[in-house]
């Protein structure tokens, strides 16, 4: 069947200069026959969607800590919004919609329960520190499949490492990715906010709204309309000054008046201590974890490290329920 060499010879002849090619990839750490069907990056994709660490994200905190409601986002609806956004700017600018989808739903993969609350507990007490995107690095090359890895192509690899603000991605994909995770989550985030009576649209600065527009919907097509306005044919991912500024200056709201708010982030010092207490446990009695992950003590990792892999990834619901079974009580009766 030559469905893929067909698929990367359109690549070739419809996608912009600039574009990552599935025919260019750079490869995997251990080599495979290709598939007759799919591009590397469409592969990576479908490998990152139906890992259990993309499932387990469906109960990670996005930013509100369980929220009564069910239409609060979670880790995974965040991965998702990005890589709705990543596929439309990716489209726009004839770039390759496969290795931005791949990116983005697998950037956020080594998030913590709780969130960034998680993530600064296991930043404070890990030797080594914790960064999330870092950890969905360590996933995708090591841990998932029990083990294996998913031997995702590098170009993947390399945007899902790079996709924080203070790192650049080797791929204009990468980059699309980097800036659609902000666009993100200042969109959802607010709209939560809303949601949760926190604050309005109308509270926001009048200098963004006269940039960014009225209202979050607003800021969201501003945001992704000048992306692709400030990119065309260019060899690199950029947006306007004026706008820049006004996104950086709305996430500054957004951490002045959400992501520190005591409302929403009245129960992140129980999260916190949580799972501290499930760290330093486990740290005790690391034979109770999984051996998959305690196996890479045997190749050289640390007790810390590996103790660090199983507490971040666990789900909001798995960490409470392990927290309840080691130290909560439980009443005492006989039948």
């Amino acid at each position: 069947m030559k469905i893929r060499i067909n698929l990367e010879e359109r690549e070739k002849e419809t996608l912009n200069p600039y574009a990552t090619l599935s025919m260019n990839s750079k490869g995997r750490s251990k080599e495979e026959d290709l598939c007759d069907i799919r591009p590397v990056f469409q592969r990576d994709r479908d490998r990152i969607l139906y890992s259990k660490s993309f499932r387990r994200l469906k109960d990670k905190t996005q930013v509100f800590l369980t929220p009564d409601g069910d239409h609060y986002r979670t880790r995974m609806t965040h991965s998702l919004e990005v890589a709705q956004n990543a596929r439309t700017i990716a489209r726009a600018l004839r770039l390759n919609e496969d290795l931005s989808e791949a990116i983005a739903l697998g950037h956020d993969l080594g998030h913590t329960p709780f969130g960034h609350a998680g993530e600064r507990a296991l930043n404070d007490v890990c030797p080594d520190g914790f960064r999330h995107n870092e950890q969905s690095l360590r996933l995708v090359e090591y841990l998932e499949k029990d083990g294996q890895g998913l031997n995702l192509t590098w170009e993947v690899k390399n945007g899902i490492l790079n996709h924080e603000m203070s790192l650049m991605p080797a791929t204009l994909e990468g980059k699309i990715v980097r800036l659609s995770d902000k666009i993100a989550y200042i969109h959802h985030d607010m709209d939560d906010a809303i949601r949760g009576g926190i604050l309005t649209e109308e509270d926001v600065p009048q200098a963004i709204r006269d940039v960014a527009g009225k209202t979050s919907a607003n800021w969201l097509n501003t945001f992704i309309h000048d992306i692709v306005e400030n990119s065309y044919d260019k060899n690199d991912i950029q947006m306007s000054a004026e706008v820049f500024d006004a996104m950086m200056n709305l996430r500054k709201f957004m951490f002045e008046r959400v992501y520190t708010n005591p409302v929403a982030k009245g129960e992140e010092g129980k999260a916190v201590e949580l799972v501290k207490t499930l760290y330093d446990y486990y740290l005790k009695n690391v034979d109770l974890i999984p051996r998959y992950l305690t196996r890479r003590m045997d190749i050289g990792d640390s007790k810390e490290k590996v103790v660090c892999d199983y507490v971040s990834s666990m789900t909001d619901r798995f960490a409470i329920a392990r927290y309840e079974d080691l130290f909560i009580p439980k009443s005492w009766s006989v039948y």
